[in-house]
């Protein structure tokens, strides 16, 4: 690996219900180098719950992300995900969820710059590791290019050293769906490419549909490094030539036959299920490992139907439905 490489050019976005520790431990055969992110946590669950930080660190080069509005705790919880491992914090301002409106976090949260501010000072000033924000070009009315950059500029005075910014805005307060704002309204990657150049000293990501290699190379000739999400989720496979593509390391233990893939995760799969973890959960976030590949659909029919379980057991009903893929 080139040392000039930042170990952030390539990352895979946190997507809530998605990319849980199953998955991200699916994800790092895959890739050794790419960028990995907690699901979005929020710092009241790990007020109820202190052990989740723990739990979620699974893997190595990993980013927990918190959501919230609570300066102090904030502060109290980076430093124990900071004596824990964790690579960055990511503080979240990009969800437009209903549920993130209510609770005055994610991406409403850009409405209110100071209260921004503050979070990320205490938290900045409360760790050694960076600090970094997930947020949107802008919300609603406030999506100036000016206001971006007031907003950007702000921030990196409270201590926010790396900003991913998803190149479309959130339409917040009943004005679209949360599933529509996924792709709705337009992105605008222009915007992001002209943040790096209004900051140049600032590390700058970029986020939205970049969907293969080829997209990827193209924007890293404007920004820093690049997420990306849902694209990695319907297609894992993408993440076997990153380590090479992306970082120039080659390593000889990384196969792109899914089947293999798959196979080499049995002692991991058997050690969740003796921890009473069920098959289905595990396994989820490898199902999407044989898109386009004969046989994938019989293979899911297989696993999800709950009659062949009750002679067999987990692992054999997992053999057997990988029986139903055909790799030419």
């Amino acid at each position: 690996m080139k040392k000039n490489i930042p170990y952030f050019r390539f990352e895979v976005a946190p997507m809530l219900k998605k990319t849980n520790k199953y998955c991200r431990y699916f994800y790092r055969q895959l890739t050794k180098k790419s960028l990995l992110y907690t699901e979005m946590i929020h710092i009241n669950k790990i007020k109820n719950n202190e052990k989740i930080l723990l739990e979620n660190y699974n893997v190595n080069n990993i980013v927990l992300q918190l959501a919230g509005n609570q300066p102090k705790l904030l502060s109290l919880y980076c430093k124990k995900a900071e004596k824990i491992g964790y690579k960055e914090i990511n503080f979240n301002l990009g969800c437009p969820s209903l549920k993130s409106q209510k609770g005055n976090f994610g991406a409403c949260l850009m409405e209110y710059p100071h209260i921004v501010s503050n979070c990320i000072k205490s938290m900045s000033d409360s760790v050694s590791i960076p600090i970094t924000i997930k947020m949107r070009i802008g919300i609603n009315n406030s999506s100036s290019y000016t206001f971006l950059c007031d907003f950007i500029n702000l921030l990196i005075k409270s201590g926010c050293q790396r900003f991913i910014i998803h190149a479309r805005k959130a339409l917040l307060y009943n004005k679209i769906n949360t599933k529509k704002n996924l792709i709705i309204p337009k992105l605008n990657y222009k915007i992001v490419y002209k943040i790096k150049k209004e900051f140049p000293n600032t590390k700058i990501s970029i986020n939205g549909e970049i969907k293969n290699l080829l997209n990827i190379k193209k924007h890293l000739k404007y920004v820093d490094g690049v997420m990306i999400g849902r694209e990695v989720y319907k297609n894992p496979i993408i993440l076997t030539k990153i380590d090479n593509y992306i970082y120039n390391c080659k390593n000889k233990f990384i196969t792109q036959n899914p089947l293999i893939i798959v196979k080499e995760m049995f002692p991991y799969i058997e050690k969740q299920l003796n921890n009473k973890i069920s098959l289905i959960t595990i396994i989820t976030p490898l199902l999407n490992i044989f898109r386009g590949i004969n046989g994938l659909h019989k293979f899911k029919k297989f696993i999800f139907n709950k009659k062949n379980y009750l002679n067999s057991k987990k692992m054999e009903v997992l053999t057997n439905a990988l029986s139903f893929i055909k790799i030419k």
